[in-house]
């Protein structure tokens, strides 16, 4: 497995030109692994990085995330906080168009199909069409972490938080591949920040728990 570091995650960060040609190209070459029967390629790792739940509320495009954001923090218990946080993710989740929904559908049906490349290719060509999506960019970089290439994960992570810098998933995200690499003091510096955002994310506060004993000692 080739290891990489936060410093050479920069590499990645190149800005991805807005064409329709090249949404178009991408789709021909994506199609046919969807009318093809072969069978899936070798199997992935089974891990991924903080994402929505399962069931999400319907929400209106205009709701105040600002306003969420502060109902998250002030949630007197996990089961309210986590009503909140669906709704969070359910805004985050909305496609900006029906072209960004079909192929994040497409997507979504090859990571089941254990098509990854797939999958990433059509993630590519929405991040193409739609660049200020988030989840697009939060999709590939959970797929990139299944396939434990750091790098590319920790370049979408950082575009997730360019466009949305309280993405708690994308900071508890950051937060496990830095542990993962050894970079115990920047994982706990991005968990702290996650529950600062979201106090109720789970398994992090015994993350912070642990990695506050490794990086700062314990309390004499």
């Amino acid at each position: 497995m080739r290891v990489y570091t936060s410093a050479m995650a920069v590499r990645f960060l190149s800005a991805l030109p807005l064409r329709l040609a090249a949404l178009l190209a991408v789709l021909t070459v994506v199609a046919p692994a969807f009318a093809q029967d072969d069978p899936a390629g070798p199997p992935v790792k089974q891990k991924k990085l903080p994402e929505a739940p399962a069931k999400l509320p319907k929400v209106d495009r205009t709701k105040n995330l600002d306003f969420l954001f502060g109902a998250l923090k002030a949630a007197p218990d996990d089961v309210s906080a986590k009503h909140v946080e669906a709704r969070i993710w359910a805004i985050w989740l909305q496609t900006p168009s029906d072209t960004a929904a079909l192929l994040m559908t497409r997507a979504k049906a090859a990571v089941d199909g254990q098509k990854i490349d797939v999958a990433i290719k059509l993630l590519d060509a929405v991040i193409k069409l739609r660049p200020d999506y988030i989840e697009a960019w939060n999709r590939r970089a959970t797929l990139y972490y299944m396939q434990n290439d750091y790098g590319r994960s920790l370049a979408d992570i950082r575009e997730v938080l360019i466009r949305e810098p309280r993405h708690f998933g994308a900071l508890a995200g950051l937060g496990m591949i830095m542990q993962e690499i050894g970079d115990e003091k920047r994982a706990l510096d991005a968990y702290r920040k996650a529950l600062a955002i979201n106090p109720h994310l789970d398994k992090i506060p015994d993350q912070v728990k642990s990695l506050t004993e490794k990086v700062e000692g314990r309390d004499i």
